[in-house]
């Protein structure tokens, strides 16, 4: 039996997978997206990770990155409509609209498989969003979470005359559950070559 049908059988929305590459990469200097921490890019170990917990699976890119990933992934690309990671997710939510985002950022190079299915398995289908969250933080972390159908069309509204486009400060508005990871480093974020060069160190001594 497939996801798609259990999600059917079971009532539930379905879930599509989004992991975000479209950013600029700045203070990287180099696409994150791109960088290799287990022997593949990220993003194609993010959408791996993805497309085995959810019923399909994109890439969400900008126009100038569709040369970078072969046929066989599919991709979402951004409307650029919004501002920030607001871009992808919306994007996505518009191409459809009646599905629930397990959106990633392709920044997470400790995420794992059982972080994803715990999210998974926590999920909240009457909340707007079921967000990963740390421990020391205890924010809800938008780019490591499902975004529900409805809680998208509120921020379609929100951003309409926000001040800001922060998706997490949309998500501490909302109605958002939070899941907590057995460890907060699951949510760390390399932005730099030194996070970089700090987390394959860490990966390499184990």
């Amino acid at each position: 039996m497939t996801k798609s049908s259990l999600n059917i059988q079971s009532g539930k929305t379905p879930v599509y997978g989004l992991i975000l590459t479209g950013g600029k990469s700045s203070r990287m200097g180099t696409d994150k997206a791109r960088l290799s921490y287990h022997g593949a890019s990220q993003q194609e170990v993010l959408h791996e990770m993805a497309l085995k917990i959810c019923d399909r699976a994109f890439i969400s890119l900008r126009t100038d990155q569709q040369d970078d990933l072969g046929s066989e992934i599919e991709t979402i690309l951004d409307k650029n409509e919004y501002a920030g990671p607001f871009n992808g997710i919306l994007s996505a939510h518009a191409a459809f609209p009646d599905v629930a985002w397990l959106v990633l950022a392709c920044d997470l190079p400790l995420m794992n498989s059982d972080t994803l299915t715990k999210l998974m398995h926590s999920r909240d289908m009457k909340k707007d969003a079921s967000a990963l969250a740390t421990q020391a933080s205890g924010l809800p972390e938008p780019l490591a979470a499902i975004w529900e159908p409805s809680g998208l069309k509120k921020a379609v509204e929100y951003l309409q005359n926000a001040t800001s486009s922060c998706p997490r400060k949309f998500l501490l508005q909302a109605d958002t559950q939070l899941i907590y990871p057995e460890k907060d480093e699951f949510l760390a974020n390399a932005n730099s070559m030194e996070d970089y060069k700090r987390i394959k160190e860490v990966l390499n001594s184990k």
